[in-house]
């Protein structure tokens, strides 16, 4: 059983991760970008690529996640803003990023084949004793790796001033807007941080998969699915739906059957969302939250900012 906790904790980090890569878009800009999948598919993929050919393994993991940290900004400028410009009250960008995601698995299909491709193995060969069972290197690192963004954003989130300006703006836009905040540049910063987090995320399960150009499409349900399940509200709380929907997962793959991954997850969101409408870690009613948060923070941050 702790054998299957432990699989169920490293890929619920990489759910996690995914989640929050939707979170921190979502969160400024109240925009789902639902190609986030396809971000940490082209992470895998650039890996793998560049790998296959002699580049370092090191200096492909970085040009793997700097790609898909640019995809992230490109996302922005090319599918989202011009629909918020158009209006920004509407639901165009779900049209315009589920089609980026359409072009990015069928590009990536045309480049590198529709089969999967080797990923290189970084440290998934090598095992680890822990608590009398035995795990690899590679899904310790995931959790760490989870462990370690979730807490560097909540600080920088919370206690830098740049940080609560983004929850000024996440709050109420147009107020942060008003007295002299750059909305713009923070939408832009936060589809970045997205594209990194998915990058991330790609790197830290490639080698425990596999590289194929439909694999974001896998993850970015996951993901989105671990959104739902945590809350929309905050970032922590899509990392702890998605640790708690990779548990799950890796216990009905072990105890019911092995395709149990393929439903098991929609059956746990339908029923979160009977219990807690908003999410398992949210708290209070979302959109007053939102709002008294937001107003309370731009009158600390933003005269600061004006200065």
């Amino acid at each position: 059983m702790l054998q299957v906790l432990l699989s169920g904790l490293a890929t619920g980090a990489v759910y996690g991760l995914v989640a929050m890569a939707f979170a921190v878009v979502f969160y400024v800009t109240k925009v789902i970008n639902f190609a986030t999948g396809q971000l940490l598919m082209v992470s895998i993929m650039t890996v793998s690529g560049l790998s296959a050919i002699g580049v370092p393994v090191w200096l492909s993991i970085v040009a793997g996640i700097a790609l898909s940290t640019g995809f992230g900004v490109a996302i922005y400028y090319g599918a989202v803003a011009p629909v918020l410009k158009v209006d920004r009250t509407g639901f165009g960008w779900l049209v315009s990023t589920l089609g980026v995601a359409i072009v990015l698995a069928s590009v990536a299909a045309m480049i590198f084949g529709p089969t999967s491709r080797a990923f290189p193995a970084l440290l998934y060969h090598h095992s680890i004793r822990l608590f009398g069972t035995s795990t690899t290197w590679q899904e310790m690192l995931a959790v760490i790796v989870a462990a370690v963004v979730l807490v560097a954003f909540e600080v920088f989130r919370t206690r830098t001033l740049f940080g609560k300006v983004g929850m000024a703006i996440s709050g109420d836009p147009e107020m942060a807007t008003a007295v002299g905040a750059n909305a713009t540049a923070y939408a832009v910063i936060a589809f970045a941080i997205g594209g990194l987090l998915a990058g991330v995320a790609g790197v830290l399960v490639g080698p425990i998969t596999f590289a194929n150009p439909y694999l974001g499409d896998t993850y970015g349900i996951a993901g989105f699915i671990a959104l739902m399940i945590g809350g929309i509200d905050k970032p922590a709380a899509a990392m702890g739906g998605g640790v708690l929907l990779g548990v799950l997962s890796v216990v009905a793959n072990t105890y019911i059957n092995s395709q149990a991954s393929d439903w098991f997850p929609f059956v746990v969101v339908v029923a979160v969302l009977l219990i807690a409408p908003h999410g398992l870690f949210a708290s209070g009613n979302l959109f007053a939250r939102w709002l008294g948060r937001g107003r309370r923070s731009a009158e600390l941050a933003l005269p600061a900012v004006r200065s």
